[in-house]
Formats: structure tokens, C-alpha cells, sequence
């Protein structure tokens, strides 16, 4: 069976959760990619019967073109954030089991998301792409507010002002780095930010879980902690629930992120995809599930099983260790797998030494990420911190 898989830059969710997956499920790989160098350089040893062939992924009608001249398809995939839309067009096109576009869409897009939750009002204005900010002086806005991209990820450019000055200048500091960008502000939502993780077949939809996320330091949104939660509270998982079935999600996997205020739960965003940044990895690692093949058999029109058979009772914690400044990366910790106390420790580097980067206040600015998996918060959580604490990175301007 013939399976394209649409992707940006490589991921650890492709090339250590879905590739394997489709290795064990018989599929042969295509993959559909703008930048063909780098994911050649990644799979060359590791996967190396991955077929990858060079294509305007963003645009749907180069995906469809460029499947239709190649090798009919069984199946079309992405855990792209922004592919999700132009893949569910694409299988769509050719018949295949995909989610519904209309819902990729409202998902991807902030301002159409907060259109359709009719129930969860959320004060907001939208700035068009090429739109003069001093439109936003007459938008009727609360302060504090977030100002963020309208089809952003990873905490890229959103932050939190405080004044119509501070919105004006942020926005105008934004569209320098991305001319034309489509805005979004809106209100400020206080309370513990979580996430849900879920997956379905369109007609069933498996809760999974999901983390309690510990964010840097206001007016930034940069994730530094993950603490996994085996099930929220029935009444906030109804909440969340409710309002992904407003937005039509339900088939293949899911990640949405929501803040909880005085027992009442309101969406942050929704991304269309698994999670990433490993807490997927470490999610099928915890559960004890083939969560990468049940998301490929979905998108093959293969039902879920009424029972997952998640493994109860574990308990984890990510980190992601932070450049606090700009400069080349001069020494680093390599990856590492060992075992302490019962936790299973696992750390990838997320940066090269030697490589430049400056601090951009996203997660582009991890150096790494940890995990910690075993069956006591506590423990887990101790022997994390004491493996952090014994590592370095430096930093020369």
C-alpha cells in the first residue's frame, strides 16, 4: 500500500513515531517535501527506502498534481501543523479517508476558530494580512491582551501587552519579521494552561489524556515543563470536549491546548496533528500503545478499537531547557538514555554545537529536551531535576 506523507522540516514525530509505524504496518513511503536536502540528510541511514520527492506542500494543488503523476495513493498523512488543511484536500480529491478540511481550516486559523466557538465567547479583533495597524485604536479590546500570528505554532511571536502604545508597536515588530502576516489579539485568558490529546476515527474519539504545561515568565508563552495528567476532570474534559466537536474535530490525532479559570475550561488553540516536541513519543512510551500506527490505520479507513488498551497508572515530566541568550552553541550534553530510582531518563539535544541562533522567545530556543517516565510524580520529578541539574551548555555571544 502506497502512502504520501506531506512535511516541512523533519521532526522526531516523523522520523522516530510515524515512519517506524508505517515500516511495521507494510506501507511504502513517499514524502512530499519543499525542503528534500534536509530530510534526505536525516533519513539516509535511518530510513533509507523512504522515497522523497520535492513538492510545494503549501499548495494543495501542487500535492494533487504531483501524487497524480506519480504512484496512486492508499492514503495521504501529515503531522504538519500547516499541512493539515492542504492534506485532508488532497486525500480528499483522490477519495481517501482524511478529516474534514472545513475543520482543518478553523483549527489552523485563530480568528476562524474564535468565529465558530459561538458558545465561548473570547473578546478579539483580526488584522488582514497588509491591514495598517492603527486600524486596532478603534477595536474594542481588553488590556492586558495576546497578540499573536493567525496561523502561528510554537509560541512564535506571541506576547502579552499591556497598553493600545505596546500593541501598536508589537504588531508593527511582528510584521517586520513576517511582512503581510495575519494578526489576531485577544483578551488575555487567565488560569493553569492544559492540554487534552485525543484520537479518533471519525466516529469514535479516544481521550488520551494529556499535560499540565508550566509556561516562561509573562509576556512570553514559551513552554518549559510538561507534567502528564492521566484524565482532567470529567466535567472540564466535557467542557473541552463539547467544543471540538463544535469545531468538527474528531479523526486521526489531536492535540488542543486550554486554560482552566474557576472550573471553567476555554481553548487556547487547537492543533489538528499529535503533539510534539517528544510528549507524543513519550505518550505511546507511557500508555503502552502503537499510538503512531492506530493514527496511520485511521487515515488507511481502518476503525479504532473500542478499548485502546492504555497501561494505567505512569507518571511523567518533560523539560526543555532554554538559551538564555544569543551566540553559538560552544559545548552541549549528548543524548542520553539511562534508568535512576525506577524513572526511565531520556534526553535528545535540540541544538547543534556550533551552530549560531539568536533568542528568539519561542521554542526555537530549546537546547535540548528531557523526558521522565515511571509509576510516582514524585520520583519522577526528583530524578529529573537531579539529571537537569548535572548538565551545562555554554554559550559564546
Amino acid at each position: 500500500m502506497q502512502m504520501y506523507v506531506l512535511a516541512l522540516n523533519p521532526t522526531d514525530s516523523v522520523t522516530e513515531g510515524f515512519l517506524p509505524a508505517a515500516r511495521r504496518l507494510g506501507l511504502r513511503v513517499t514524502l512530499l517535501t519543499d525542503q528534500p536536502g534536509a530530510h534526505r540528510e536525516r533519513y539516509r541511514r535511518i530510513h533509507p527506502a523512504v522515497e522523497i520527492l520535492e513538492c510545494e506542500v503549501r499548495d494543495f494543488h501542487a500535492v494533487i498534481s504531483r501524487i497524480s503523476a506519480h504512484r496512486r495513493p492508499d492514503a495521504v498523512f501529515s503531522n504538519s501543523d500547516h499541512l493539515q488543511t492542504q492534506t485532508a484536500l488532497a486525500a480528499a480529491y483522490f477519495g481517501l479517508p482524511a478529516k474534514d478540511w472545513r475543520a482543518a481550516l478553523r483549527t489552523k486559523d485563530k480568528a476562524q476558530m474564535r468565529r465558530a466557538l459561538a458558545a465561548e465567547p473570547v473578546r478579539s479583533a483580526e488584522l488582514a494580512a497588509h491591514q495598517d495597524p492603527a486600524v486596532l485604536r478603534t477595536a474594542d479590546l481588553p488590556y492586558p491582551c495576546v497578540v499573536k500570528p493567525r496561523e502561528g505554532v510554537a509560541s512564535e511571536d506571541v506576547i502579552l501587552v499591556e497598553s493600545p502604545a505596546e500593541l501598536l508597536r508589537q504588531c508593527a515588530r511582528i510584521r517586520a519579521r513576517r511582512p503581510g502576516a495575519a494578526l489576531v489579539i485577544e483578551e488575555y485568558l487567565p488560569g493553569a494552561l492544559h492540554t487534552l490529546e485525543t484520537l479518533g476515527d471519525g466516529r469514535r474519539l479516544h481521550p488520551l489524556g494529556g499535560f499540565h504545561t508550566e509556561l516562561s515568565p509573562l509576556p512570553y508563552f514559551i513552554e518549559e515543563r510538561m507534567t502528564f495528567v492521566a484524565a482532567h476532570p470529567e466535567p472540564v474534559a466535557a467542557q473541552v470536549l463539547a467544543r471540538l466537536d463544535e469545531l468538527g474535530v474528531g479523526f486521526g490525532a489531536c492535540h488542543t491546548e486550554f486554560v482552566v479559570h474557576d472550573g471553567h475550561a476555554r481553548l487556547i488553540e487547537v492543533n489538528y496533528r499529535a503533539i510534539g516536541d517528544q510528549c507524543d513519543l513519550l505518550l505511546a512510551e507511557l500508555l503502552g500503545i502503537p499510538l503512531f500506527d492506530h493514527i496511520l490505520r485511521t487515515h488507511l479507513g481502518e476503525p479504532l478499537p473500542a478499548d485502546l488498551g492504555a497501561r494505567a497508572g505512569g507518571a511523567a515530566r518533560l523539560a526543555y531547557p532554554l538559551a538564555d541568550r544569543a551566540g553559538t552553541l560552544t559545548a552541549a550534553p549528548g543524548p542520553a538514555d539511562l534508568t535512576v530510582d525506577g524513572v526511565r531518563l531520556t534526553y535528545r539535544p535540540a541544538r547543534p554545537i556550533g551552530e549560531h541562533h539568536e533568542l528568539y522567545r519561542t521554542n526555537r530556543d530549546y537546547l535540548g529536551i528531557a523526558r521522565a517516565t515511571g509509576t510516582d510524580q514524585r520520583t519522577v520529578d526528583q530524578a529529573l531535576d537531579a539529571f537537569l541539574a548535572g548538565l551545562s551548555w555554554e554559550i559564546t555571544p
